[in-house]
């Protein structure tokens, strides 16, 4: 069980550093603190080490034309509001703000230089239960990409001996603000060997949130009874898409009114020798399959990333949350504390 730090490049005159988490199990997480990004996940299956997730193995991956083109957010973290804010603006205690339209009409994953592009300041910790820690903390200042209010943001990661990864967020705003972070990382339980259709994806809710024309949230709640994106009971990704005539961006909501840690999904790989499960406090997860990733995209050694090739269990607050009214915890008070915890296990 280590932490291990090397030099990862630079940007804007900063050194980047890059750190890798390990346990006793053979498990490792890579993460750089050019936007608390994981950059590697590799879990023991068997007789192998088998990297599950998307991301490169040198800071300029991260600039490429490809990606940049492409903008996937490999494994950042997002903030300060992840997902679509309806028409880029959102009213709070009688001001507007006005945000970056950078997703069509609509702000996206925090505007043009959100968390994901910062650089974080990061530092080895311990936390109990833990095999390696890593610390990463940014101050967001007011109305940095339109949002009001300073805000110093901490984020957790850490790894257990039973192959979990475990993702601690706080904020503090000193003025009322929207807030919510998730992370963004894309996972292939096969070692991308072959795309993520052939995965069963079970979600412990019968509901989802409906998104307009846009792609931005409305608030209203559908009920999937029946329908074939509900995934209570486990279903072949590819026999849902095939049904839907399209890949999932699905916003899927949980009551889970006192944030409790709870199982919002399993996901499994064909060969079955590889789970994922997903625990959350938040009350939403976006359940992505890649649908939009350029088949252009590959790591260094030309593992091929693209199409279906990955998917997202993004945990995070509603989407547009500053604009639907009751939209739990979407809005965090000045003095108030953002907490959130997502934990990824895999057995």
């Amino acid at each position: 069980m280590s932490t291990t730090k090397s030099n990862f490049g630079e940007f804007n005159n900063q050194n980047i550093e890059l750190f890798t988490l390990s346990n006793d199990k053979g498990m490792t997480v890579k993460i750089t603190n050019y936007g608390a990004t994981i950059t590697s996940l590799k879990v023991p299956v068997d007789d192998e080490i088998r990297e599950v997730a998307c991301g490169f193995d040198t800071l300029e991956g991260y600039f490429g034309e490809d990606y940049k083109n492409n903008s996937p957010y490999f494994g950042c973290t997002v903030g300060r509001y992840c997902s679509q804010i309806k028409d880029a603006k959102f009213s709070l205690n009688g001001e507007e703000y006005k945000l970056a339209d950078n997703c069509g009409p609509n702000n996206l994953h925090g505007g043009a230089v959100g968390y994901d592009k910062k650089v974080w300041v990061a530092k080895e910790v311990d936390v109990n239960g833990a095999a390696a820690a890593l610390e990463m903390t940014l101050a967001s200042e007011s109305l940095e990409e339109g949002f009001p209010g300073n805000v110093d943001v901490t984020v957790v990661f850490s790894i257990t001996n039973d192959n979990e990864l475990h993702i601690n967020y706080n904020a503090k705003p000193d003025a009322d603000t929207p807030l919510s972070l998730t992370n963004h990382t894309y996972f292939n339980l096969s070692g991308f060997s072959q795309s993520i259709e052939n995965h069963t994806a079970q979600v412990n809710t019968n509901k989802r949130l409906e998104t307009d024309d846009t792609g931005a949230a409305t608030g209203v709640i559908l009920d999937l009874e029946g329908k074939a994106d509900d995934l209570r009971n486990p279903k072949r990704i590819a026999d849902v898409h095939q049904a839907m005539g399209d890949g999932f961006e699905h916003f899927y909501v949980f009551d889970n009114a006192t944030s409790d840690l709870i199982q919002t999904a399993s996901i499994t790989n064909p060969s079955k020798d590889l789970t994922l499960d997903v625990f959350t406090t938040e009350p939403c997860m976006l359940l992505y399959t890649g649908k939009y990733t350029s088949d252009d995209l590959k790591r260094e050694d030309g593992t091929p990333f693209g199409k279906y090739r990955a998917f997202c269990c993004e945990t995070h607050r509603y989407p547009n949350g500053p604009n639907i009214e009751n939209s739990p915890g979407s809005i965090t008070k000045a003095g108030d504390t953002f907490e959130s915890t997502t934990i990824f296990k895999f057995k």
